[in-house]
């Protein structure tokens, strides 16, 4: 780059090292791209830095394309080789473009090196540098193996992390060890069973410890009995087993519509499961047809949940202006339920392109009013079940005022 020889060049050094001596007690030496030099040039001209002066000499792997041993081995011959070394300090900086600049910075530390320069977050040129918070905790964590302390306050690394993220425009990716945002959620049942037995299972850092708040029990599809029932407690809610039986199962069905479960959508489960009456009927399937311009049809089937009919699906059809109007006459024909919709209101569960919709009607039925709710990812079975939810609360109404139910039989 500089089309210099290595005289010219190592005189180059010892005169900005002099010049820098002069204004200055502490200049350090950086050789730029040591890792791919003759080591013997880099022996030559660390030396002569020395002898002009410098006190701090970084070997940095400019372009991240050294492994550890291979750093280790360069630290140590600095170290054996280059009279004056072991009396200054040799300081190892390192890029990420392979992905080991915190693998090569704890190896040329264990190596003899005594300094190491790092960037939070691990943002620097091309693939970054080495990551501070991930070198820090290293030596933190590990401290029986690397025997060595940074003096850096911990709780402050979380909180740093998410200013240099603000200030640089550079989001920390989820996955990012210490401070990325699922570094202390754990979504595995295995895994949240043994944390929440003990922490130390499945957790080598306390969180807390680093400004990262508390651990994570991240509810989806990998989730078990133990980490569900620790989540209802800590939303507040006490729940017979047969319940909570009940709830772990519908809980399951909706991990497999949607990847990660809101406390929200567990809120729903449970108040749908609290509120729910005995359903006189259940929605077994439907389908929607709608376009454009043109009217919209429905096809449902609808199971009997009492009386002498019990276990019979009922199929009907309806047309209507829009697929909600055509999936409500259908719904009325096979329940035989003829309620006119008041009220109907959607609002998002939770966030996210996967989240669930919560459906809220009113129907009346013979001068009472019943309100329905429906939760799921899909916006017309959550209308669906509301309404059907607010239809099953007015068959019962209905029931407890006729002698004999709906379907013949003395009402309960």
């Amino acid at each position: 780059m500089l089309r210099k020889s290595e005289d010219e060049v190592i005189a180059m050094s010892v005169a900005s090292i002099a010049l820098a001596r002069k204004y200055v007690d502490d200049v350090e030496f950086s050789g730029q791209d040591a890792m791919r030099a003759d080591p013997q040039f880099v022996f030559r001209a660390i030396a002569a830095a020395i002898a002009a002066g410098a006190t701090t000499i970084n070997i940095p792997d400019t372009v991240g394309y050294t492994a550890p041993e291979e750093f280790a081995a360069l630290i140590r011959g600095v170290l054996e080789k280059v009279p004056g070394a072991k009396d200054v300090h040799i300081s190892v900086h390192c890029h990420n473009d392979l992905g080991l600049a915190v693998a090569n910075t704890l190896a040329g530390l264990a190596a003899g090196a005594d300094q190491c320069e790092v960037a939070v977050n691990g943002i620097g040129e091309r693939a970054g540098n080495t990551s501070l918070e991930e070198v820090a905790m290293a030596l933190a964590t590990r401290g029986d193996f690397f025997r060595m302390e940074t003096g850096i306050e911990a709780q402050e690394i979380g909180r740093t992390s998410r200013l240099v993220s603000r200030l640089t425009g550079m989001p920390v990716q989820p996955n990012k060890a210490i401070v990325g945002a699922n570094a202390f959620a754990h979504e595995a049942g295995i895994h949240q069973d043994g944390v929440l037995k003990e922490r130390t299972t499945y957790e080598i850092m306390n969180p807390q410890d680093i400004g990262q708040g508390e651990t994570q029990l991240v509810m989806g599809k990998h989730s078990g009995r133990h980490a569900f029932q620790k989540k209802l407690e800590a939303l507040g809610y006490a729940l017979e087993e047969a319940e909570q039986h009940e709830l772990f199962h519908r809980f399951k069905a909706l991990t497999d519509k949607k990847k990660q479960i809101t406390d929200q959508d567990i809120q729903s489960l449970v108040e749908d499961e609290i509120y729910r009456f005995d359903d006189s009927y259940e929605l077994v399937h439907y389908q929607v047809s709608s376009a454009g311009g043109a009217p919209s049809t429905a096809a449902v089937g609808v199971s009997t949940q009492s009386g002498a009919a019990s276990g019979k699906v009922t199929r009907e059809a309806a047309v209507g202006q829009g697929p909600v109007e055509a999936l409500y006459r259908a719904l009325q024909r096979a329940t035989g339920l003829e309620a006119e919709l008041r009220d109907y209101a959607i609002q998002s569960v939770g966030g996210g392109s996967d989240a669930q919709g919560e459906v809220r009607c009113s129907i009346d039925y013979q001068g009472q009013t019943f309100v329905g709710s429906g939760v799921s990812t899909d916006i017309l079975e959550a209308s669906a079940l509301a309404y059907l939810h607010a239809l099953n609360k007015a068959a019962a109404v209905r029931a407890q005022s006729e002698p004999h139910g709906p379907n013949g039989r003395e009402a309960i």
